[in-house]
């Protein structure tokens, strides 16, 4: 299964450039991509230590943790949302193509822009109530039941603003579908 996100390198593959607001923020987005990715590595590679450092302390050192449980997650949850927009950007998100190979050029292009629109009013949808949620986070200082008890706006905050910016990459997708050249797929 191919999500066409291997040309992406490819010489002649980048999409065609868009017009003025748009074109803006495609290449705003490129930019905040790129730093969100190294960022996401970087949270991984944080979670995997604290994990690390949590099981030597709590199974072969015998002394009690609270935090690291919680800071791992809001790592990963940081790592996943804030980079869905970067895995969008190269349609790398697991996807369907048994129809792809079945229908015309021409069909497929009407697809892939119907999925991105129905992409883009889920992606919206989601991201407006993850706002809400960090709103009430926020204005009701709402904390984590544990023992260590962290804010939950932070996991909040990070989950709306990766929605927020896979929202306006999918925008950009269907905006794409919008200007393409009659001759690509």
């Amino acid at each position: 299964m191919s999500h066409g996100f291997e040309l992406a390198e490819a010489p002649g593959a980048e999409a065609p450039a868009l017009p003025a607001p748009a074109g803006v923020l495609d290449r705003a987005m490129a930019t905040i991509n790129r730093l969100v990715m190294i960022l996401g590595g970087v949270a991984l590679v944080a979670a995997s230590i604290v994990l690390t450092y949590s099981v030597v302390v709590r199974y072969i050192l015998k002394i009690p943790t609270d935090w690291q449980d919680e800071t791992a997650v809001f790592l990963i949850i940081g790592a996943v949302f804030l980079s869905a927009a970067a895995v969008q950007a190269r349609r790398g998100h697991v996807g369907i193509e048994a129809f792809a190979t079945l229908l015309s050029p021409g069909a497929n292009r009407i697809r892939i822009f119907a999925i991105d629109v129905m992409t883009l009013l889920f992606c919206a949808f989601f991201a407006w109530k993850s706002w809400t949620l960090l709103h009430e986070a926020w204005v009701d200082d709402q904390h984590s039941t544990s023992s260590w008890g962290p804010p939950l706006w932070v996991p909040y905050l990070l989950m709306s603003s990766g929605m927020t910016l896979l929202s306006l990459q999918v925008l950009l997708q269907v905006i794409h579908g919008f200007v393409r050249p009659r001759g690509q797929a």
